[in-house]
């Protein structure tokens, strides 16, 4: 498989975007590889890169957006954080991947019992990660369900796991709402913005289109 060139990219709609995302997570969770040769694709993109896809994921070792979606060397921006939120440069760096970049997906991408998320159920205080942490809470307080308070928190994996939900569609709202440009791309059928969850117990991708 080639690195993708301005023609290939050209041709990726959020559609097709999208689908060879859930083609290449479906190769992964069989342990299969798309036949691409990597040094060769590092000189097909020494003159420049034609990314389809924008992917924000947490930082967590076993959720790397290349592996999970079977990409290679020009596929796809990769954003990292901890609990997969937005902020001014993210937003930034997502309005270059698609305006200038050209690439025709975001895909926010949570996953299953994720250590941030665990942290702000907890309400946990350590150095410059509490403000970090304060950014995932209002996820925390939009989940309703359990009422008992001794049941919201890091023990409770399915209440983590719902935190982690809502907090992707919430992270998805915030760059409609914080980002004109991609609000605009989105409504004039340019790009998509979809949410997805990564199931570390399987290798699984659930999007939620």
């Amino acid at each position: 498989m080639k690195a993708h060139t301005r023609e290939t990219q050209a041709t990726m709609t959020p559609e097709k975007s999208l689908q060879f995302l859930k083609e290449g997570n479906v190769r992964f969770q069989n342990n299969l590889k798309a036949n691409r040769n990597l040094l060769e694709q590092v000189n097909d993109t020494s003159e420049g890169q034609f990314p389809f896809a924008t992917i924000l994921s947490c930082i967590d070792s076993r959720v790397s957006a290349e592996l999970v979606f079977d990409q290679g060397l020009g596929d796809i921006f990769s954003v990292r954080i901890a609990g997969n939120f937005v902020n001014e440069d993210i937003l930034g760096s997502m309005e270059f991947a698609c305006k200038l970049a050209g690439t025709k997906l975001i895909v926010v991408l949570g996953h299953t019992s994720c250590g941030a998320i665990k942290g702000a159920c907890d309400h946990a205080k350590m150095g410059n990660l509490t403000k970090l942490i304060q950014k995932i809470e209002p996820a925390v307080n939009a989940v309703e369900e359990p009422k008992d308070e001794s049941q919201r928190n890091s023990s409770n994996l399915d209440f983590v796991d719902s935190v982690s939900e809502k907090n992707v569609h919430l992270t998805i709202e915030r760059i409609r709402k914080e980002s004109p440009i991609l609000a605009e791309m989105e409504q004039n059928g340019e790009i998509k913005i979809i949410g997805a969850m990564y199931d570390i117990a399987t290798g699984a991708v659930t999007f939620y289109d």
